[in-house]
């Protein structure tokens, strides 16, 4: 599906099995997008399955592993939590939404610079969360950054490089002040 096409989604790219339908109009990443979704449409398959944007992954369905995680309104949320009416009118902040231009954000260019990841499974929440974070706490502390992630799960790093890559993105978003060393 192109671009074009996400903006506006018919009935016919709908999500669902016939229940009630209703539009559902937000900013996602920059781009205002409408779409007939039903009611019960959670917010990661609005992203996923309407608009196309697979970065947001689905790992638990139960808000337990944070693999979701995307930005509502400044804040992350996980939203396979999130109903898609819910979202009506607000502004929506994906993994693919990170990037500018073609330029890594620098919580990005962190991750893949202090090898913050391994399968990448999580590291889209993760990267969501750290955003969120460092826009809201400049200078977090090692423990700040460990209680910020604690809905994220990884099963691959130990979070050590996962740690430390949010301390390299705070240095590289914020370089006038100390970020602790891991």
């Amino acid at each position: 599906m192109t671009a074009a096409s996400r903006r506006t989604a018919s009935t016919e790219s709908s999500v669902g099995g016939g229940g009630p339908l209703v539009r559902v109009e937000l900013i996602v990443n920059g781009a205002a997008v409408s779409a007939e979704v039903e009611t019960r449409t959670l917010l990661v398959h609005f992203l996923r399955e309407v608009l196309g944007l697979t970065g947001t992954h689905i790992g638990c369905d139960t808000s337990g592993c944070g693999a979701c995680t995307v930005l509502l309104d400044g804040r992350p949320v996980k939203s396979c939590t999130v109903l898609a009416v819910q979202a009506q009118g607000g502004q929506v902040r994906t993994v693919e939404g990170l990037e500018a231009n073609g330029t890594l954000s620098p919580v990005q260019e962190a991750f893949l610079e202090a090898h913050g990841l391994q399968c990448g499974f999580c590291t889209p929440g993760m990267m969501m969360t750290a955003t969120a974070l460092l826009a809201k706490h400049p200078h977090p502390t090692e423990t700040e950054i460990r209680e910020a992630i604690r809905g994220n799960l990884c099963r691959c790093t130990g979070y050590v490089n996962i740690v430390k890559a949010i301390q390299l993105a705070d240095r590289k978003m914020h370089p006038s002040g100390p970020s602790e060393s891991a």
